[in-house]
């Protein structure tokens, strides 16, 4: 009777191992359930084995028993070479993306983001069974960088209970929980995706205020010197946008965790200056960004330029051109100097992006500090640049370098600053305070829709707002598109490869041909 129950285990275990690996394959989110009946089915077959050990040992004393089992043993080493390679490459990640933008790869801000998680994030994808391979692509990514991140998929068709209660409402919809909080994303691209980690990570979204009134860029306008795409940009890293208009308020809003001026056409009121001085005092943070004045008899904004002196910056009244040739690079001429050096900083660690600045002028930190503030150079020009003073001669195409009266390159086109709030309270522990950031561009166009597709020009922006709102994890390297890469021909190119393709290359097999058959026929 024992020996039939153990002949009914092996049996048993035969069958429980082929259910896992069916299971396994047809059904690969049910993984709980296929390593239980693998390690069932082990068992049962182990006992079964351990039940026959006499027959087993008998069966190994001939000798053709001795050649099937060496034929055995080197089928199970193969095996077991094969299983060892299987659990190794589901444990280690190791992928080659050859595309040129990289967009099989996550990038540095998700890698960044996920490195930085401290508590566990549960994903749930609620999609159709058959959808998930889509999503399974993308977030095995995220969980190859993290052990703090699971994912679990579910068809709210077979299991309507819980996208009930989570409220999804729409197939692929992608829910990330974090203690206790979730935030939900319905589009698997890796900028929607990270978006949504960090808004569920920092559990606020942080306001940022454009200026207004003096005729600066407007953030939702789409032409080619307005803001619509990086605000849009703003918006998808988690920022709200708004417009301050400071002559008609009080001061500073108490929500802002960062006011943008993006290239004032006129000067700044005393009393508006007199607001961000007051907001800056409290811990404001503050990103200014001023064009060089080109016209005749205009005034340069000084209530703009003794605001930034008090913060250690001075902007230059010259235009920073670029005899280097950089700009060729992107088709651009001397008067659009391209940034390759970003001196150390927060904003600019490990960024190696090209920028370029459509008419800038200098931003410099004064020597020796100002009220104890002592500001940092951001951006660099090459040595082959200068700040011309001559104006006339940058629009005329023809600048010259006047060592007595221009500034040597490389040459500053922005500069950054922070220190401890002198108006802000200390924190409860009675012994911080908040600190305030300042921020000065000598050019506004580099973030305009314009000249946005410049390699860095997005980036520098995006990482200097985050560091402005004191979201240092978040600077980095962004999820870049597909790009478009085509190969223009002229009409000669074309027709030579017509004929190289269509006369040419098969004119020379043929004759190729008929010179062996004529060598045949002599």
């Amino acid at each position: 009777m024992l020996k039939r129950i153990f002949g009914l285990l092996g049996w048993l275990g035969v069958a429980l191992v082929f259910a896992a690996v069916a299971i396994r394959f047809l059904k690969p989110e049910w993984q709980q359930y296929y390593n239980a009946l693998a390690i069932a089915g082990l068992v049962c077959t182990l006992l079964y084995i351990l039940s026959q050990w006499r027959e087993i040992g008998q069966s190994f004393s001939g000798r053709q028993t001795r050649y099937g089992s060496l034929a055995a043993a080197s089928v199970i080493i193969v095996v077991a070479i094969l299983a060892a390679i299987n659990y190794l490459s589901t444990r280690h990640n190791r992928r080659w993306d050859l595309t040129g933008s990289k967009q099989f790869s996550l990038s540095d801000q998700t890698k960044k983001v996920l490195a930085d998680l401290k508590s566990p994030v549960h994903v749930q994808v609620f999609a159709r069974s058959d959808d998930f391979q889509r999503y399974r692509d993308r977030l095995d990514q995220y969980t190859y960088q993290s052990k703090q991140l699971s994912v679990e998929y579910i068809d709210p068709e077979k299991r309507p209970g819980v996208a009930q209660q989570l409220g999804v409402t729409t197939l692929g919809t992608v829910v990330f929980e974090y203690q206790s909080r979730n935030e939900k994303s319905t589009s698997d691209s890796e900028q929607d995706l990270t978006n949504a980690l960090v808004k569920v990570i920092t559990g606020r979204t942080p306001k940022v205020y454009f200026t207004s009134g003096h005729g600066e860029k407007e953030a939702g306008n789409t032409d080619r010197l307005g803001y619509s795409s990086i605000t849009g940009a703003l918006s998808s890293n988690n920022f709200k946008v708004d417009k301050l208009v400071l002559a008609q308020q009080n001061g500073v809003p108490d929500d802002a965790d960062v006011v943008v001026i993006a290239g004032p056409q006129t000067d700044f009121l005393t009393g508006e200056i007199d607001a961000l001085k007051k907001y800056l005092a409290k811990g404001g943070k503050l990103l200014v960004m001023v064009d060089p004045i080109v016209k005749e008899n205009e005034p340069q904004p000084a209530q703009l330029e003794g605001l930034l002196k008090d913060w250690d910056i001075a902007a230059g009244h010259d235009i920073v051109v670029d005899a280097s040739g950089m700009g060729r690079l992107i088709g651009a001429d001397a008067s659009i100097p391209v940034a390759a050096s970003y001196p150390s900083h927060p904003i600019t660690e490990k960024f190696n992006l090209l920028t370029a600045y459509p008419l800038a002028r200098s931003m410099t930190p004064i020597e020796g500090g100002v009220n104890g503030h002592t500001a940092q150079r951001l951006v660099e020009t090459s040595r082959q640049s200068w700040g011309e003073t001559d104006l006339k001669s940058v629009l005329g195409g023809k600048p010259e370098l006047d060592p007595a009266k221009d500034k040597a390159g490389p040459v500053a086109i922005a500069s950054a600053v922070s220190g401890a709030a002198a108006g802000a309270a200390a924190d409860a522990n009675g012994d911080k305070k908040a600190e305030t950031r300042l921020v000065a561009f000598g050019d506004s166009d580099f973030p305009a829709n314009g000249f946005l597709g410049v390699q860095g020009n997005r980036d520098l922006f995006l990482n200097t707002v985050n560091w402005l709102a004191q979201q240092e994890n978040l600077i980095a390297i962004r999820p870049r598109d597909p790009e478009d890469r085509r190969i223009t021909l002229t009409a000669d190119q074309q027709r030579r490869i017509f004929y190289l393709t269509v006369l040419i290359v098969p004119g020379l097999v043929l004759l190729a041909g008929v010179q062996t058959w004529w060598r045949r026929r002599r």
